[in-house]
Protein backbone atom coordinates (compact mmCIF):
# COMPACT_ATOMS: atom_id res chain seq x y z
CA UNK A 1 0.00 0.00 0.00
CA UNK A 2 2.99 2.01 -0.43
CA UNK A 3 3.35 5.01 -2.16
CA UNK A 4 -0.36 5.86 -3.72
CA UNK A 5 -2.54 8.52 -2.79
CA UNK A 6 -5.19 8.64 -0.42
CA UNK A 7 -8.32 11.56 -0.80
CA UNK A 8 -9.93 11.43 2.97
CA UNK A 9 -13.45 13.83 2.55
CA UNK A 10 -14.28 15.42 5.68
CA UNK A 11 -10.51 15.23 6.82
CA UNK A 12 -10.68 18.13 9.21
CA UNK A 13 -13.52 16.51 11.37
CA UNK A 14 -13.32 14.60 14.45
CA UNK A 15 -13.04 10.55 12.81
CA UNK A 16 -10.86 12.22 9.69
CA UNK A 17 -7.83 13.66 11.71
CA UNK A 18 -7.46 10.60 13.36
CA UNK A 19 -7.71 8.68 10.53
CA UNK A 20 -5.28 10.85 8.76
CA UNK A 21 -2.65 11.34 11.38
CA UNK A 22 -2.87 7.43 11.75
CA UNK A 23 -2.34 6.85 7.76
CA UNK A 24 0.41 9.14 7.91
CA UNK A 25 1.88 6.83 10.65
CA UNK A 26 1.61 3.82 9.42
CA UNK A 27 1.64 4.12 5.60
CA UNK A 28 4.15 5.80 3.00
CA UNK A 29 0.89 7.05 1.69
CA UNK A 30 0.41 10.29 0.06
CA UNK A 31 -2.86 11.73 1.83
CA UNK A 32 -5.39 14.26 0.62
CA UNK A 33 -7.60 15.53 2.72
CA UNK A 34 -11.21 17.47 1.05
CA UNK A 35 -12.88 19.69 3.63
CA UNK A 36 -15.37 22.33 3.17
CA UNK A 37 -14.25 23.22 6.60
CA UNK A 38 -17.36 23.91 8.88
CA UNK A 39 -18.21 25.14 12.72
CA UNK A 40 -17.09 21.64 13.77
CA UNK A 41 -13.50 21.15 12.01
CA UNK A 42 -10.65 21.02 13.57
CA UNK A 43 -8.36 21.87 10.48
CA UNK A 44 -6.40 24.06 12.49
CA UNK A 45 -5.22 21.21 15.15
CA UNK A 46 -4.57 19.29 12.71
CA UNK A 47 -2.49 21.23 11.00
CA UNK A 48 -0.67 21.73 13.79
CA UNK A 49 -0.42 18.04 14.84
CA UNK A 50 0.98 17.21 10.95
CA UNK A 51 3.83 20.30 11.44
CA UNK A 52 4.79 18.87 15.53
CA UNK A 53 5.55 15.77 13.25
CA UNK A 54 8.04 17.04 10.91
CA UNK A 55 8.65 17.15 7.20
CA UNK A 56 7.95 13.15 7.51
CA UNK A 57 4.48 14.20 8.00
CA UNK A 58 4.11 17.46 6.02
CA UNK A 59 5.48 16.39 3.01
CA UNK A 60 2.74 13.66 2.27
CA UNK A 61 -0.14 16.17 3.42
CA UNK A 62 -2.34 18.25 1.29
CA UNK A 63 -5.70 20.01 2.00
CA UNK A 64 -7.85 20.90 -0.23
CA UNK A 65 -10.53 23.33 0.45
CA UNK A 66 -13.78 21.83 -1.57
CA UNK A 67 -17.52 21.07 -1.02
CA UNK A 68 -18.82 18.11 -2.09
CA UNK A 69 -22.20 19.88 -2.78
CA UNK A 70 -19.98 21.93 -5.67
CA UNK A 71 -19.36 19.22 -8.63
CA UNK A 72 -16.81 21.46 -10.21
CA UNK A 73 -15.14 21.66 -6.86
CA UNK A 74 -15.20 17.82 -6.41
CA UNK A 75 -13.85 17.37 -9.93
CA UNK A 76 -10.81 19.37 -9.12
CA UNK A 77 -10.57 17.92 -6.34
CA UNK A 78 -9.93 14.44 -8.12
CA UNK A 79 -8.08 15.40 -10.81
CA UNK A 80 -5.55 16.90 -7.89
CA UNK A 81 -5.72 14.26 -5.75
CA UNK A 82 -5.23 11.34 -8.64
CA UNK A 83 -6.18 9.01 -6.23
CA UNK A 84 -5.92 4.85 -5.73
CA UNK A 85 -8.07 5.20 -2.51
CA UNK A 86 -11.06 7.37 -1.47
CA UNK A 87 -12.36 7.13 2.45
CA UNK A 88 -15.32 9.24 1.99
CA UNK A 89 -15.91 10.22 5.91
CA UNK A 90 -17.53 13.90 5.24
CA UNK A 91 -20.97 14.26 6.18
CA UNK A 92 -23.04 16.65 8.46
CA UNK A 93 -23.78 14.52 11.45
CA UNK A 94 -25.54 16.03 14.33
CA UNK A 95 -29.10 15.04 14.47
CA UNK A 96 -30.48 18.17 16.50
CA UNK A 97 -29.16 19.85 13.50
CA UNK A 98 -31.36 17.70 11.15
CA UNK A 99 -34.31 18.15 12.85
CA UNK A 100 -33.86 21.90 12.32
CA UNK A 101 -32.58 22.04 9.16
CA UNK A 102 -32.34 19.16 7.31
CA UNK A 103 -31.73 21.31 3.83
CA UNK A 104 -28.06 20.93 4.34
CA UNK A 105 -28.03 17.68 5.25
CA UNK A 106 -30.10 16.69 1.97
CA UNK A 107 -27.14 18.46 -0.16
CA UNK A 108 -24.37 17.20 1.74
CA UNK A 109 -24.93 13.97 2.44
CA UNK A 110 -27.23 13.15 -0.68
CA UNK A 111 -25.85 15.51 -3.15
CA UNK A 112 -22.24 15.42 -1.47
CA UNK A 113 -22.41 11.76 -1.83
CA UNK A 114 -23.57 11.91 -5.48
CA UNK A 115 -21.25 13.93 -6.83
CA UNK A 116 -18.33 12.40 -5.15
CA UNK A 117 -19.43 8.71 -6.76
CA UNK A 118 -19.52 10.21 -10.28
CA UNK A 119 -16.41 12.11 -10.51
CA UNK A 120 -14.72 8.94 -8.90
CA UNK A 121 -16.72 7.06 -11.71
CA UNK A 122 -14.90 8.90 -14.29
CA UNK A 123 -11.63 9.01 -12.38
CA UNK A 124 -11.94 4.96 -12.10
CA UNK A 125 -12.77 4.58 -15.71
CA UNK A 126 -9.79 6.61 -16.35
CA UNK A 127 -6.99 4.73 -14.58
CA UNK A 128 -4.44 2.48 -15.96
CA UNK A 129 -5.25 -1.14 -15.65
CA UNK A 130 -2.43 -1.83 -12.70
CA UNK A 131 -4.39 0.88 -10.41
CA UNK A 132 -7.94 -0.05 -11.48
CA UNK A 133 -7.35 -3.67 -10.19
CA UNK A 134 -6.47 -1.78 -6.87
CA UNK A 135 -8.73 1.09 -6.54
CA UNK A 136 -11.70 0.80 -3.56
CA UNK A 137 -13.92 3.78 -2.67
CA UNK A 138 -14.74 3.09 0.58
CA UNK A 139 -17.64 4.64 2.43
CA UNK A 140 -17.93 5.51 6.21
CA UNK A 141 -21.49 5.46 7.29
CA UNK A 142 -23.53 4.96 10.87
CA UNK A 143 -25.67 2.87 12.77
CA UNK A 144 -28.07 5.05 12.70
CA UNK A 145 -29.55 3.85 8.99
CA UNK A 146 -30.96 0.72 10.60
CA UNK A 147 -33.68 2.64 12.97
CA UNK A 148 -34.40 1.72 16.67
CA UNK A 149 -34.09 -1.22 19.03
CA UNK A 150 -35.75 -2.49 21.86
CA UNK A 151 -34.23 -3.86 25.55
CA UNK A 152 -34.46 -6.95 24.05
CA UNK A 153 -33.86 -6.60 20.27
CA UNK A 154 -30.69 -8.53 19.02
CA UNK A 155 -28.28 -5.87 17.79
CA UNK A 156 -27.76 -5.02 13.99
CA UNK A 157 -26.03 -6.56 11.66
CA UNK A 158 -24.70 -6.30 8.19
CA UNK A 159 -27.93 -7.88 6.67
CA UNK A 160 -30.40 -5.16 8.54
CA UNK A 161 -33.05 -3.98 7.11
CA UNK A 162 -33.12 -0.07 6.70
CA UNK A 163 -35.57 2.18 8.78
CA UNK A 164 -33.60 5.64 9.30
CA UNK A 165 -36.17 7.95 11.50
CA UNK A 166 -34.44 11.45 11.42
CA UNK A 167 -33.37 13.72 8.45
CA UNK A 168 -29.37 12.77 9.35
CA UNK A 169 -29.91 9.05 9.57
CA UNK A 170 -32.61 9.51 6.25
CA UNK A 171 -29.87 10.70 4.49
CA UNK A 172 -27.19 9.12 5.25
CA UNK A 173 -29.13 5.70 4.19
CA UNK A 174 -29.59 7.46 1.06
CA UNK A 175 -25.78 7.81 0.82
CA UNK A 176 -25.38 4.28 1.45
CA UNK A 177 -28.12 3.05 -1.16
CA UNK A 178 -26.13 5.35 -3.72
CA UNK A 179 -22.60 3.79 -2.73
CA UNK A 180 -24.06 0.39 -3.17
CA UNK A 181 -25.74 1.22 -6.29
CA UNK A 182 -23.02 2.51 -7.78
CA UNK A 183 -21.51 -0.64 -7.00
CA UNK A 184 -23.83 -3.03 -8.35
CA UNK A 185 -24.74 -0.60 -11.32
CA UNK A 186 -21.51 0.86 -12.80
CA UNK A 187 -18.40 -2.03 -10.87
CA UNK A 188 -17.18 0.74 -8.58
CA UNK A 189 -15.62 -1.29 -6.27
CA UNK A 190 -16.80 -0.20 -3.18
CA UNK A 191 -16.75 -0.89 0.80
CA UNK A 192 -19.37 0.38 3.15
CA UNK A 193 -18.77 0.25 6.53
CA UNK A 194 -21.85 1.20 9.67
CA UNK A 195 -20.00 2.65 12.97
CA UNK A 196 -21.93 3.27 16.45
CA UNK A 197 -21.24 6.37 17.84
CA UNK A 198 -17.65 7.38 18.73
CA UNK A 199 -15.64 9.23 21.60
CA UNK A 200 -12.42 10.48 22.52
CA UNK A 201 -10.21 13.38 23.19
CA UNK A 202 -10.76 16.81 20.54
CA UNK A 203 -14.35 15.96 19.18
CA UNK A 204 -16.48 18.89 18.77
CA UNK A 205 -18.69 20.63 22.23
CA UNK A 206 -22.10 19.31 20.10
CA UNK A 207 -21.76 15.89 20.87
CA UNK A 208 -23.02 14.23 24.25
CA UNK A 209 -19.99 12.97 25.85
CA UNK A 210 -18.02 16.44 25.18
CA UNK A 211 -20.83 18.46 26.04
CA UNK A 212 -21.21 16.83 29.32
CA UNK A 213 -17.29 17.23 30.42
CA UNK A 214 -17.66 20.64 29.35
CA UNK A 215 -20.37 21.79 30.85
CA UNK A 216 -19.19 20.17 34.50
CA UNK A 217 -16.19 21.60 34.69
CA UNK A 218 -17.64 25.08 33.15
CA UNK A 219 -20.40 24.93 36.01
CA UNK A 220 -23.25 25.11 33.56
CA UNK A 221 -26.21 22.97 33.33
CA UNK A 222 -25.64 19.25 31.86
CA UNK A 223 -28.93 18.54 29.48
CA UNK A 224 -29.99 15.22 29.16
CA UNK A 225 -32.82 14.34 27.03
CA UNK A 226 -36.07 12.50 28.70
CA UNK A 227 -35.09 10.24 31.25
CA UNK A 228 -31.82 9.57 30.43
CA UNK A 229 -32.87 5.79 29.32
CA UNK A 230 -31.81 6.11 25.71
CA UNK A 231 -28.69 3.77 24.90
CA UNK A 232 -25.84 4.15 22.43
CA UNK A 233 -22.64 1.44 21.87
CA UNK A 234 -19.77 3.81 22.34
CA UNK A 235 -16.60 3.13 20.36
CA UNK A 236 -13.36 4.87 20.69
CA UNK A 237 -12.11 6.68 17.86
CA UNK A 238 -8.44 5.07 17.74
CA UNK A 239 -10.45 2.09 17.49
CA UNK A 240 -13.03 2.91 15.02
CA UNK A 241 -9.58 4.12 13.16
CA UNK A 242 -7.80 0.59 13.46
CA UNK A 243 -11.19 -0.57 12.26
CA UNK A 244 -11.02 1.72 9.01
CA UNK A 245 -7.40 0.53 8.47
CA UNK A 246 -7.92 -3.26 8.77
CA UNK A 247 -10.83 -2.90 6.36
CA UNK A 248 -8.67 -0.76 4.03
CA UNK A 249 -5.84 -3.42 4.02
CA UNK A 250 -8.23 -6.77 3.66
CA UNK A 251 -11.87 -5.61 3.19
CA UNK A 252 -13.32 -7.66 0.12
CA UNK A 253 -15.05 -5.40 -2.74
CA UNK A 254 -18.41 -5.05 -2.18
CA UNK A 255 -18.93 -6.38 1.43
CA UNK A 256 -20.19 -3.92 4.12
CA UNK A 257 -18.86 -4.00 7.87
CA UNK A 258 -20.32 -3.35 11.44
CA UNK A 259 -17.84 -1.83 13.63
CA UNK A 260 -18.78 -1.45 16.98
CA UNK A 261 -17.36 -1.83 20.95
CA UNK A 262 -20.32 -3.78 22.47
CA UNK A 263 -19.71 -1.33 25.53
CA UNK A 264 -23.70 0.00 25.56
CA UNK A 265 -24.03 2.04 28.16
CA UNK A 266 -27.52 4.87 28.76
CA UNK A 267 -27.01 8.78 28.22
CA UNK A 268 -27.44 8.41 32.04
CA UNK A 269 -25.73 5.93 33.08
CA UNK A 270 -22.63 7.84 31.09
CA UNK A 271 -23.33 11.03 32.52
CA UNK A 272 -23.21 9.38 36.18
CA UNK A 273 -19.83 7.84 34.91
CA UNK A 274 -17.88 11.12 33.84
CA UNK A 275 -19.61 12.87 36.80
CA UNK A 276 -18.07 10.56 39.15
CA UNK A 277 -14.46 10.36 37.43
CA UNK A 278 -14.05 14.23 37.68
CA UNK A 279 -15.39 14.55 41.48
CA UNK A 280 -12.47 12.53 42.13
CA UNK A 281 -10.17 14.44 39.62
CA UNK A 282 -11.34 18.32 40.06
CA UNK A 283 -13.46 18.52 43.42
CA UNK A 284 -15.80 21.51 44.55
CA UNK A 285 -18.15 21.84 47.12
CA UNK A 286 -21.22 20.02 45.54
CA UNK A 287 -20.78 16.58 43.21
CA UNK A 288 -21.35 17.09 39.61
CA UNK A 289 -24.25 15.16 38.90
CA UNK A 290 -26.15 18.17 40.80
CA UNK A 291 -25.74 19.80 37.50
CA UNK A 292 -28.01 17.34 35.63
CA UNK A 293 -30.87 19.03 34.31
CA UNK A 294 -33.31 16.58 32.30
CA UNK A 295 -34.98 18.26 29.43
CA UNK A 296 -37.66 18.21 26.98
CA UNK A 297 -36.43 14.85 24.57
CA UNK A 298 -35.73 15.01 20.86
CA UNK A 299 -38.27 14.57 18.55
CA UNK A 300 -38.08 11.34 17.33
CA UNK A 301 -35.38 10.19 19.38
CA UNK A 302 -34.92 6.52 18.70
CA UNK A 303 -34.33 4.22 22.17
CA UNK A 304 -31.50 2.19 21.78
CA UNK A 305 -28.93 1.43 19.04
CA UNK A 306 -26.34 -1.99 18.93
CA UNK A 307 -24.48 -3.70 16.38
CA UNK A 308 -23.16 -7.22 16.11
CA UNK A 309 -19.56 -7.13 15.29
CA UNK A 310 -19.17 -10.90 14.61
CA UNK A 311 -18.42 -10.56 10.92
CA UNK A 312 -15.62 -8.44 11.02
CA UNK A 313 -14.72 -10.13 13.94
CA UNK A 314 -14.40 -13.62 12.42
CA UNK A 315 -13.30 -12.48 8.93
CA UNK A 316 -11.46 -9.70 9.42
CA UNK A 317 -9.72 -10.32 13.09
CA UNK A 318 -10.54 -7.02 14.24
CA UNK A 319 -12.07 -6.14 17.41
CA UNK A 320 -12.07 -2.83 19.81
CA UNK A 321 -9.36 -3.07 22.38
CA UNK A 322 -10.43 0.14 24.47
CA UNK A 323 -12.93 -0.71 27.18
CA UNK A 324 -15.34 2.44 28.37
CA UNK A 325 -13.31 3.15 31.21
CA UNK A 326 -10.15 3.48 29.56
CA UNK A 327 -11.25 5.43 26.75
CA UNK A 328 -13.48 7.90 28.86
CA UNK A 329 -10.41 8.60 31.23
CA UNK A 330 -8.46 9.45 28.27
CA UNK A 331 -11.01 11.26 26.81
CA UNK A 332 -11.43 13.32 30.00
CA UNK A 333 -7.91 14.21 31.48
CA UNK A 334 -7.51 15.46 27.36
CA UNK A 335 -10.12 18.32 28.25
CA UNK A 336 -8.97 18.99 31.55
CA UNK A 337 -5.41 19.80 30.06
CA UNK A 338 -6.23 21.56 26.96
CA UNK A 339 -8.22 24.67 28.35
CA UNK A 340 -8.20 26.47 25.65
CA UNK A 341 -10.41 23.76 23.71
CA UNK A 342 -12.70 24.80 26.54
Amino acid sequence: MDNKNILVTGGSGFIGLNLILELLKKTDYRIYNLDKISYSSNNESLSKLITNNGDKFSERYSFLNADLAKRAEVDDALRISNPDLIIHLAAESHVDKSINNPEIFIKSNIFGTFNLLEESLNHYKNLKRYRKDAFKFYHISTDEVFGSLNYNEKSFDETSKYNPRSPYSASKASSDHLVNSWYHTYDLPVIITNCSNNYGPGQHYEKLIPKIIINSILGFEIPIYGNGQNIRDWVFVEDHVDALITIMNNGIIGEKYCIGANNELSNKRITEIICSKLDKKVRKDEPYIKQVKFVEDRLGHDFRYALDTSKIKSNLGWQAKTSFNKGIEQTINWYLKNADYI
